[in-house]
């Protein structure tokens, strides 16, 4: 089996095929038609009836995809190619659903902060109908890279689906946030974390198949939601910990233990990131000048702005603008998280 990985020219082609089929105002196809008309791709097909923002990051050799779908939106991923797929579900919650990989299936609803491993050559389709705000991370892996010690799973790797292992997790975002920094400098850095991804990867434990440990001490439902949607609603604004605190009822230093204990990142940095995802979505509409969406976030100073999204992401407003327009399907307007009760 000949070996490739995906490029911008092919991903930028499954991007206009899944914008075509978006705007054809319906899910065009049900669980079972994809399921049987999977064919090999260099990106995950996705076909949606509310629009998906899709945001692609890296060059030949190393490529990663942000994906974020509203609420209450049917989609469908499925993909079958040549190269590993790694998936990162940040956050999310749906309603109804069902994944599966050559013969693995699970209905999972609560999917927040597990991965799903599709070893290269593996069938993979997922469909959701969304009972949150869903983000999820697709890393495509070069397989010269992965090489596995496991005999029987083609280059070394089962296939695993909603697993949790936090090394793996963390190895991941680190290996996503260099790639989305774009520094050709820093080759040897993401090929070290490819390495130790691979090694991670590779580890066939007993824990995979169990049911995950239930976790005590974070935020309830209503105080998830409560934060969430004032941290949406003031994007624009730096919002005091206190605040937060004082919508959940719950002293500064019970809150910044249980909102950490529920996202994985402390309260103020959960909301410099989501302040610059909105940024990213809104610099792929046009419409929008780079002065604009910096004043729509806080930033009195385009300046400011622009030191503060270098920092998080590595790129200037203006480089990531004119890098990805071409990879990123087209922003309507930023879907704000919903939080369900779990």
């Amino acid at each position: 089996m000949s070996t490739c990985v995906p490029n911008l020219s092919e991903v930028r082609a499954e991007y206009r095929h899944a914008n075509r089929t978006n705007r054809s105002g319906g899910f065009a196809q049900s669980a079972e038609r994809a399921a049987e008309d999977l064919v090999t791709c260099p990106a995950v097909r996705i076909t949606s009836s509310e629009p998906v923002k899709r945001l692609g990051f890296g060059s030949d050799g190393w490529f990663s995809e942000s994906i974020h779908v509203p609420l209450g939106c049917k989609v469908d991923f499925s993909f079958r190619a040549t190269t590993h797929l790694l998936v990162l579900y940040n956050e999310g919650v749906r309603k109804n659903g069902d994944t599966s990989i050559d013969g693995l299936n699970s209905k999972l609803r609560s999917f927040a902060r597990k991965l799903t491993f599709v070893p290269a050559g593996s069938k993979y389709h997922e469909w959701h109908e969304t009972g949150s705000y869903t983000q999820l991370t697709f890393f495509y892996l070069y397989p010269s890279e992965f090489q596995g010690p496991n005999e029987g799973y083609g280059d070394g790797f089962p296939p695993r689906l909603y697993f949790e292992d936090s090394p793996v997790f963390e190895t991941a975002s680190k290996l996503k946030n260099v790639i989305e920094c774009g520094q050709a400098g820093r080759l040897p850095y993401v090929k070290a974390l490819s390495a130790v991804l691979a090694h991670e990867l590779s580890r066939v434990d007993e824990q995979f198949d169990r049911e995950p440990t239930v976790t005590r001490g974070g935020l309830a439902g209503w105080q998830k939601r409560a934060v969430v949607d004032y941290i949406e609603e003031h994007l624009g604004e730096q919002v005091c910990l206190s605040t937060l605190a004082g919508l959940t009822r719950l002293s500064l230093h019970h809150f910044c233990r249980a909102f950490k204990q529920s996202f994985g990142i402390p309260a103020y940095q959960y909301q410099v990131r989501r302040r610059m995802e909105a940024a990213k979505l809104y610099l792929a509409d046009r419409s929008m000048s780079v002065t604009d969406v910096g004043l729509s976030l806080g930033y009195a100073q385009t300046s400011s702005f622009t030191t503060a999204f270098r920092k998080m992401t590595g790129w200037t407003p203006m480089v990531y603008r004119r890098e990805f327009e071409g990879a990123v399907a087209p922003a309507s307007r930023y879907a704000r998280p919903d939080v369900s009760d779990e």
